[in-house]
């Protein structure tokens, strides 16, 4: 075989290579006459998405769809709520859908949606419950004409549904300065919110611990009330919430006052989400009936930045904790700065 047969061959190869790849592609075409040609990925809330070669992900509006096409089966979701796995074609509006069971004919604006064949319905998978773990740790010391050491730690579990959120905590600070501890404070609590209609919620709490260094021998603050959203995006969360709470302090100098009473509990939690950071602002109030001006507030803001490995995260934050009557010797605000390393895992 000379040369041009060679080069003919190996042509007609290419081009049967080529249009077997075409043949084995998804379709969507349009209103307009465009026909998209690569891998429709899903199908919802009134967008059809598709994954292409050249342009990467294409999003296009579903009411200007008039026909579908799967080289493979696609699960289907109709308006209806019937489902079926199943290869679809179809165009000028109409659609059909060819499953192991039978073909359903139906028209592209009752597609309620559509995934990965044999894959979990997206509406039902939003509705489950699922846990998500946080483990949070940093180290920081300095030696010389100072000597400093300082290590925190802490542990989080989230159970979160479409409706309600379950999280465990807990956390652990020491510090050292020339052998003298400047911190020596554990916290460990949990926190259930309900949200029983639209942007209105119900909430319990409970956190208990220790403060050495503020002569805490335990502390707890168990909370109860309602919670309202004031911002509920996707990407941004402003809360607040109103209750009911019960405040115990036990010091271990007895010339202090330990604290058992019952007051308010006032809070406010913030969350936006950026491209590349999230922030997060919580404060809380929590004032004893016994006496106002006996009140305990709380504050954390922090930055979070993803590394390279998004599982993994360096945080940036400061807290502040303010006592109002503390006990003797201690002063009323702890202010703490934090550089620390997240690894968030599900």
């Amino acid at each position: 075989m000379n040369k041009s047969h060679l080069l003919r061959a190996a042509f007609g190869l290419f081009a049967a290579a080529l249009g077997a790849a075409q043949l084995s592609a998804d379709v969507v075409e349009t209103k307009s006459g465009a026909r998209i040609v690569g891998k429709v990925t899903k199908i919802d809330g009134g967008a059809v998405v598709v994954s292409t070669d050249y342009a990467g992900a294409i999003t296009i509006k579903q009411s200007e769809v008039t026909g579908i096409s799967t080289d493979a089966p696609v699960a289907v979701r109709l308006a209806s709520g019937t489902r079926i796995d199943g290869k679809v074609s179809g165009s000028s509006g109409n659609l059909q859908v060819a499953g192991s069971d039978g073909t359903i004919s139906t028209t592209v604006d009752k597609v309620a949606a559509s995934w990965a064949a044999g894959a979990k319905d997206p509406q039902v998978v939003a509705l489950e419950r699922g846990w998500a773990y946080e483990a949070n740790v940093d180290v920081s010391g300095k030696s010389g004409n100072k000597s400093q050491l300082g290590t925190s730690a802490g542990l989080r579990a989230t159970l979160a549904g479409i409706h309600d959120k379950l999280v465990f905590y807990t956390a652990y600070d020491r510090q050292t300065s020339d052998g003298q501890k400047s911190a020596d404070q554990f916290k460990a609590g949990t926190d259930y919110t309900s949200n029983f209609s639209g942007k209105n919620s119900w909430y319990v709490r409970d956190e208990g611990g220790f403060d050495r260094i503020k002569d805490i021998q335990f502390y707890n603050v168990a909370g109860a009330g309602f919670g309202y959203d004031f911002i509920k995006a996707p990407k941004q969360l402003l809360t607040g919430r109103a209750g009911f709470s019960f405040r115990t302090e036990n010091y271990k100098n007895p010339v202090t006052t330990d604290v058992n009473s019952a007051g308010l509990d006032f809070g406010l939690a913030h969350s936006l989400q950026l491209d590349n950071a999230s922030i997060v602002n919580r404060v809380t109030f929590v004032p004893s009936f016994d006496d106002f001006a006996n009140y305990r507030a709380s504050h954390e803001s922090f930055l979070e930045l993803p590394l390279a490995n998004p599982s993994w995260k360096l945080r940036f934050g400061v807290n502040n904790d303010y006592n109002s009557k503390p006990g003797r010797g201690v002063d009323k605000l702890d202010t703490g700065y934090f550089t620390r390393l997240v690894l968030n895992w599900k």
